[in-house]
């Protein structure tokens, strides 16, 4: 029941999000047989959503707040730079096809991309909030298939060679 949390709790770390928490899962079910991996996609997709709002609505603030102050200035100016960044280059490729654009940028595994970053490029973007919140969850959905059978044709391979 532990590891369910854990696997809960790293989906909601910023960089890590459901895909360091998948990865994370295939490795504990190598030594715990009887660990469900549908319940970790269920929790993970859930843990990975649930900052989301919060993003949307109060990271912009919280981050444009910050980055003039003397401890955390500079983390928040990263994150508000890497977010406009994103946005700006989203908006740039995508032009009308924001939608698919920042569901790609979701769902496509790469350093950088994710939930946080695309809610925050959204927020930036000022895109309508039920299609930015319906784009990450289907980019989450998408990121974890793909983690999925990365791990389970790669990650899984190699456990199964070595154990």
């Amino acid at each position: 029941m532990i590891q369910y949390l854990i696997v809960f709790l790293i989906s909601m770390v910023p960089l890590v999000e459901l895909r360091g928490a998948i990865i994370y899962a295939y490795f504990h079910k190598a030594t715990d047989p009887n660990f469900n991996l549908l319940t970790v996609y269920i929790l993970t997709a859930i843990g990975n959503m649930l900052p989301v709002p919060f993003i949307y609505f109060f990271a912009r603030k919280v981050l444009i707040w910050g980055k003039d102050k003397k401890v955390i200035g500079k983390f928040f100016t990263f994150c508000l730079e890497k977010g406009e960044k994103g946005g700006k280059k989203l908006q740039e490729k995508a032009g009308r096809g924001l939608f698919v654009a920042l569901l790609l940028f979701v769902g496509i595994p790469l350093p950088g991309t994710g939930a946080w970053t695309g809610t925050l490029a959204a927020s930036i973007l000022d895109m309508d909030f039920k299609s930015s919140i319906l784009a990450v969850i289907l980019g989450v959905a998408l990121a974890g298939c793909i983690i999925g059978l990365a791990c389970t044709f790669g990650l899984g391979a190699y456990l199964g060679i070595t154990t």
